[in-house]
């Protein structure tokens, strides 16, 4: 069973605007494999989305430092380089050679590889996709991952 933060599509209100945050992650000692877990965020404004994300990954990554995204993944004019959160400041890093469908969460402990979903999914697909990624035994590609849950759609 994975470590679930935000059970889609019905989970725990997330303070700041009431929305669940849709994600998953392995649970520790999990097989090794290209991804972590999934999140399905609801906008490409990762200005926005993050907070959240982190919050919640705190407890795997220790305080987060950075954040690796794919250059063009997160609306015309991309996120800042860097984010105040919780009265610190997180270093967000954009890549044009980094999957377009991933994000690094940096941390003090360590790294986690998340799936992005497209926002626009649809809730089957999405939760599919979640389900997958955060299996114990997953070490599918990127590529896998999102047809099996397209399947699902």
């Amino acid at each position: 069973m994975s470590w679930a933060v935000g059970q889609p599509p019905t989970s725990t209100p997330r303070p700041d605007n009431g929305r669940a945050l849709r994600l998953r992650v392995k649970d520790p000692g999990s097989a090794l494999g290209l991804v972590d877990g999934a999140w399905w965020p609801y906008s490409r404004d990762l200005a926005t989305e993050l907070p959240a994300l982190l919050a919640a990954l705190e407890e795997r990554v220790g305080t987060a430092e950075r954040v690796n995204y794919h250059l063009g993944s997160w609306g015309n004019d991309g996120p800042p380089r860097r984010l105040p959160v919780k009265g610190r400041t997180v270093k967000l890093s954009g890549y044009r050679t980094m999957n377009a469908a991933t994000i690094d969460v940096v941390g003090a402990r360590r790294r986690l590889t998340v799936l992005v979903l497209p926002p626009d999914s649809t809730a089957e697909a999405a939760t599919s996709a979640l389900d997958l990624a955060a299996r114990h035994d997953n070490i599918d590609t990127i590529a896998k991952l999102l047809a099996q849950a397209a399947r699902h759609s």
